[in-house]
């Protein structure tokens, strides 16, 4: 038997470490949770997506009555910036949440949204900046390959 570790390095900022264009990056994902369709769980998402070109799409989370049917706000702006913009990568994508108007503490993407991170940091051939923001702190990481090791992509087919 081989044994194997898995590192993932995270850095944690307190919002007045961060630079102005990262607080911009923040409360451009706050106003875009504010935008939420979340009739059922009160638990808005909102997220910033960073272009290459230094645009910012937005994206929140969209509830439906049949669960399964709803879309995380990270599919809907990546999605929503894959098929608009398809020639430009994505550098960075800040997620946020609130409840009541209140900023969460820190959440990270679940499962579907990191598969889906990593298909867009494999088409543009670039790692992808995350900032997962809340209740004063963000923390950082570097590409969305760490928050998901042993993955499958296209090499698996």
């Amino acid at each position: 038997m081989e044994k194997y570790n898995i590192e993932i390095t995270v850095k944690k900022f307190q919002l007045s470490e961060l630079s102005d264009e990262e607080r911009l990056w923040i409360d451009t994902a706050v106003i875009s949770s504010k935008q939420a369709y979340a009739p059922y769980s009160q638990f808005n998402v909102g997220v910033a997506v960073i272009l290459s070109t230094g645009q910012i799409v937005t994206g929140s989370n969209q509830e439906n009555a049949a669960y399964p049917s709803g879309m995380c706000a990270e599919r809907v702006a990546l999605f929503y910036a894959g098929a608009r913009y398809p020639d430009i990568p994505v550098k960075a994508i800040v997620v946020v949440a609130t409840k009541n108007d209140v900023i969460q503490p820190h959440i990270s993407p679940c499962g579907a949204c990191r598969q889906v991170l990593l298909e867009t940091e494999k088409r543009y051939n670039q790692p992808i900046r995350i900032l997962l923001y809340g209740s004063g702190v963000a923390y950082s990481i570097d590409s969305a390959e760490s928050l998901l090791p042993l993955s499958f992509s296209a090499e698996n087919l």
